[in-house]
């Protein structure tokens, strides 16, 4: 069905009109010829003198080149019918520390020692991208949690911001009851039995203004269930302080398995690339829910047809004024 996506642009059609009106005639400069009987020469020839306008057929060209502006400027286009989205997953949210202590590299990607987070990186990338049919979304949390990609089905779009997440971004300590509490803020609106958060952190909570437990029972009244995923080497695998000065023992799987506990959640260590893989796959067993079903309809844009006619027509109005001989040998030859 094709249809002007703004209509109302086409009540601005009598503007030029309306402006010659308004606006007072622009003085040229140039020298003007006045005839002193013009008074007699009207009374000869019995017909009033009046200032010279363009004809209709000078004006035509003009009158069709404002309108396919017009036309172009309401955004024409051509719209399909109503197409069914997949929303038969669920919503997850990932909240991905970006602490200090994420920087210590005792992780090994192909034999390579690399930071936690750059690990996260690269697994959660892959896992994201494999969400079909999930809306997704990322939390940062350090010192305190920000929402940085909010619940969508473009994937591509969370795996670039997560790539794009830097260390100590949102403080250097680790707030994870905030960004618990942002996550049951954005997913309680959500169908009930649809709504995961995944936390992955490498320490203990040591900043923010809501304590973890707290949190956690809040998600619980809210149905949100929680996977936390404990990241880092053990103790005897690493040195004692990274680049921020935060040990690699500060890990409370205590806590973290309480969290998840009162959610129906799940605890996972990952102390390696493979251990984070297999994580991945039990998380990619989760139950998908059924939803009310999105519908969008497909639009095709259709401006660029007036708005080409207007540069053709703008060209050969041009053309008449700057080689009025050489358009006058097209005509004769056609």
């Amino acid at each position: 069905m094709f249809e002007f996506a703004w209509a109302w642009v086409f009540l601005l059609a009598p503007l030029p009109w309306l402006l010659r009106l308004l606006l007072p005639p622009a003085d040229s400069g140039d020298a003007a010829l006045r005839v002193g009987f013009l008074d007699e020469l009207q009374a000869l020839s019995g017909r009033r003198a009046r200032a010279a306008l363009p004809s209709w057929r000078q004006q035509a060209p003009l009158v069709l080149l404002w309108f396919l502006l017009l036309c172009a400027a309401a955004r024409p286009q051509w719209v399909g019918e109503p197409l069914p989205l997949p929303a038969s997953g669920r919503d997850l949210l990932l909240a991905v520390d970006v602490s200090g202590s994420m920087d210590y590299a005792d992780m090994q990607w192909d034999d390579e020692p690399i930071s936690r987070l750059e690990l996260v990186k690269r697994l959660l990338g892959d896992f994201i991208e494999g969400r079909r049919g999930d809306r997704v979304g990322l939390i940062l949390f350090g010192s305190q949690a920000y929402l940085q990609a909010p619940l969508t089905f473009d994937r591509h779009t969370v795996r670039t911001w997560l790539d794009e997440a830097v260390i100590g971004i949102a403080g250097k300590n680790t707030a994870i009851g905030d960004a618990i509490g942002l996550a049951v803020k954005r997913l309680r609106q959500r169908p009930a039995q649809s709504r995961v958060l995944v936390l992955i952190t490498d320490g203990a909570n040591n900043g923010g203004e809501i304590d973890p437990m707290v949190a956690a029972q809040l998600a619980a009244d809210e149905g949100v269930r929680i996977y936390a995923i404990g990241i880092g080497a053990d103790p005897q695998q690493s040195g004692a302080f990274g680049s921020f000065g935060f040990s690699a023992l500060d890990l409370d799987e205590t806590s973290l398995r309480a969290i998840t506990d009162v959610t129906g959640g799940e605890y996972f260590r990952a102390r390696n690339q493979a251990e984070l893989e297999q994580i991945e796959l039990t998380l990619d067993r989760l139950e998908p829910v059924a939803q009310q079903p999105t519908l969008a309809r497909p639009a095709l844009a259709l401006y660029a047809w007036p708005l080409a006619l207007a540069l053709l027509g703008s060209l050969l109005l041009v053309g008449q004024v700057l080689w009025p001989d050489l358009l006058q040998r097209l005509r004769r030859r056609t």
